[in-house]
């Protein structure tokens, strides 16, 4: 045997899809049904767990052989459900170390291809599909159901309530390994490369090890937040005289009646509206920001997601946007947490932490704002050691400047680094030292930087909240004339990269450009990285796109989260190579700081945390890891800051 192919089928009383595999496989009442597998790509057979058959030592032996390939689309939830499995069989706790796993949801990932069996199925036309059938039979055999007179009051339902329904589930189980068995075959001449491999396998165990949570302080916090909601809307109630004061239309009615119209109840508009207004409309709509803020519910979504062990697991997904190669965030979304800006965070921290919300309000005000604030302290290092936190500094900015051969921005990362000012003095034809910091014309640079880079307009700018900046709507073009007119190579990279982007496809051929090479190969366009690593735009064709002429359309998850055909150009295609290239940095330096012997308990975006003993290594170490260009990225200057703190934070 030198490779299993496995699939599964499990139940447990735990929302897979809220809480995760980890808490999934945590619940007392975890088990699996059914194990289907095929060796060496030989015939599918199957074990009826659920109907009192065991797995044979054969196959005990094989999951936890190292020498033994298994694969599975998304290994990561045939590994650790089985190796809760084995650890109950067994009596013992047991590890199957990820280094012998294989996921082909990741290799079709990396192909550009949808992150679900079916969906890859369908777009590679395979004759082997998943069966329609499955999505009910997992609901019924999977999942708890509600007790009825009709059921016999069962909360659960076994193979002996629908004999004939758990063979056609037997065969629905059988039919996924052959499915993704077909899916190996296809996508056989792009496997994970060896780089790849070891970096998912350091994301196994980044995720198996979990991010330790203060359980006492969340607890404390969703109190906080449910009594402060109560207390709102019996003040929205009271003031407003509405049977439901979260109902937008009985909102705009009543604003209406009191002079104020308004199209929209977005949370942008009306925070503009709290500006404008006064008395009982003002605290109407202070009472709407405070009754939708949303982000207190991660600490909800920590509560559902904590495992036995007082750790949250699972918190990142492996090339979760196929896009780039991205990590996406899971159950919590730590890649999308609020920034603090208190004061005294430790303070605030104590004060949700201890109950005390009464002065938790009189110091800080504005509660629900403060508990988001204070989200990232849930995440707190295990006993008798600290957060090493540590990140790139303006990777995006210079890895661009880096590929488009910016040389006046390529000194300046390689000197003070002060970006913002440099691009307002170049903007500006002003020196560099009339730049300060708070003055209007860092903020100009600063908000051009953050909008320009991948060919954005007026409305990028907005977004980006120029004219909260106090930047005149009649100043924004100029902003971004002048900041196309100081990075002209920039410019020129955007649509350098277009036109061997078309060419490529349009002549089914290579193309290279700043380092990039474009290969059209197999009905798919391979952009090359100077990582050596492929982004894929999968059936790509040209059209006539939204500016009137030719451009790049291909297949892939849009906007409506569905897959369909996207529209793409020079500045866009520009943005996924950046930001790609910024991930394989941030992949490299993983792997350096993980030889290095530190513990890494999760990364977000640009940044890594680890879990360090008190006493033992530093910042400097860290960051000096991070700072180290790889050889394919000579050339580009790297740099990272950190800090240590005693709960997660943002410094």
């Amino acid at each position: 045997m030198k490779v299993m192919s496995i699939d599964i089928e499990t139940y447990s009383d735990i929302d897979l899809g809220k809480c995760g595999v980890y808490r999934y496989t945590d619940s007392p009442n975890f088990e699996v049904l059914l194990f289907a597998y095929s060796i060496d790509e030989g015939p599918v057979k199957l074990v009826d767990l659920a109907s009192g058959e065991v797995l044979s030592q054969e196959i005990m032996d094989a999951l936890q052989d190292p020498t033994i390939i298994k694969t599975a689309f998304n290994a990561n939830f045939e590994r650790v459900a089985l190796m809760k499995h084995l650890s109950k069989t067994l009596g013992k706790n047991i590890y199957l170390d990820p280094s012998s796993w294989r996921c082909s949801e990741v290799q079709a990932a990396m192909l550009g291809l949808p992150l679900h069996l079916e969906g890859v199925a369908k777009v590679l036309s395979l004759k082997e599909q998943k069966m329609a059938e499955g999505k009910a039979l997992v609901r019924y055999f999977c999942l708890p159901c509600k007790p009825t007179a009709a059921n016999g009051g069962r909360k659960r339902n076994l193979p002996s309530d629908a004999p004939d329904k758990w063979e056609l589930f037997k065969q629905y189980n059988i039919r996924d390994v052959e499915v993704e068995l077909a899916i190996k075959e296809k996508i056989k001449d792009y496997p994970i490369t060896e780089t790849e491999q070891a970096l998912y396998e350091l994301d196994q165990r980044i995720n198996d090890r979990g991010f330790e949570v203060d359980m006492a302080f969340v607890m404390q916090a969703i109190s906080c937040d449910r009594q402060f909601t109560v207390v709102a809307t019996e003040r929205a109630y009271e003031l407003t005289g509405l049977d439901n004061p979260n109902s937008v239309s009985q909102l705009k009615d009543w604003l209406s009646d009191r002079g104020v119209e308004v199209e929209s109840l977005s949370k942008k508009n009306v925070k503009e509206l709290v500006d404008e207004t006064e008395g009982e409309v003002e605290e109407a709509l202070k009472l709407r920001l405070l009754m939708a803020k949303t982000s207190v519910k991660k600490y909800e979504a920590i509560e559902r997601a904590v495992c036995s062990d007082g750790r949250v697991h699972g918190l990142l997904q492996f090339y979760g946007a196929n896009r780039t190669g991205r990590w996406a965030g899971r159950l919590v979304q730590v890649q999308n947490l609020p920034q603090n800006h208190l004061k005294d965070l430790k303070l605030a921290r104590d004060l949700v932490k201890e109950g005390d919300f009464e002065d938790l309000e009189l110091l800080f005000g504005n509660t629900p704002g403060v508990l988001s604030e204070l989200i990232r302290t849930a995440f707190v290092p295990k006993k008798d050691h600290r957060f090493i936190v540590a990140d790139f500094s303006a990777i995006e900015a210079r890895v661009i400047s880096w590929l488009a051969g910016e040389k006046w921005r390529i000194e300046v990362f390689s000197s003070h680094g002060k970006i913002y000012e440099a691009s307002a003095s170049m903007m500006f034809h002003v020196p560099l030292e009339e730049v300060t910091k708070g003055s209007p014309l860092r903020q100009k640079g600063k908000v051009s930087e953050l909008a320009c880079g991948y060919g954005g307009g007026v409305g990028a700018l907005k977004a980006m909240g120029a004219l909260e900046m106090g930047v005149e709507e009649h100043e924004l073009q100029g902003l971004i004339d002048n900041w196309r007119n100081a990075n002209p190579r920039i410019v020129q990279f955007w649509w350098d990269v277009d036109k061997a982007a078309i060419t490529a496809v349009k002549e089914r051929t290579r193309t290279n450009s700043h380092g990039i090479i474009f290969t059209y190969k197999r009905g798919m366009l391979f952009v090359t990285l100077p990582s050596g690593r492929d982004l894929v735009y999968v059936k790509p064709k040209l059209a006539l796109n939204k500016f009137g002429r030719e451009g790049l359309t291909y297949e892939g998850i849009g906007t409506t989260k569905k897959w369909e055909r996207i529209e793409t150009y020079g500045p866009k295609i520009v943005e996924n190579i950046v930001q790609a290239t910024a991930r394989d940095l941030l992949a490299y330096a993983m792997l350096k700081i993980h030889a290095s012997g530190f513990s890494i308990v999760a990364h977000v975006h640009d940044e890594v945390i680890c879990e360090v003993p008190v006493g033992e290594s530093s910042v400097k170490e860290i960051c000096a890891l991070m700072g180290e260009a790889p050889t394919w990225a000579k050339g580009l200057p790297l740099s990272a800051d950190g800090y240590e703190c005693d709960f997660y934070q943002k410094d």
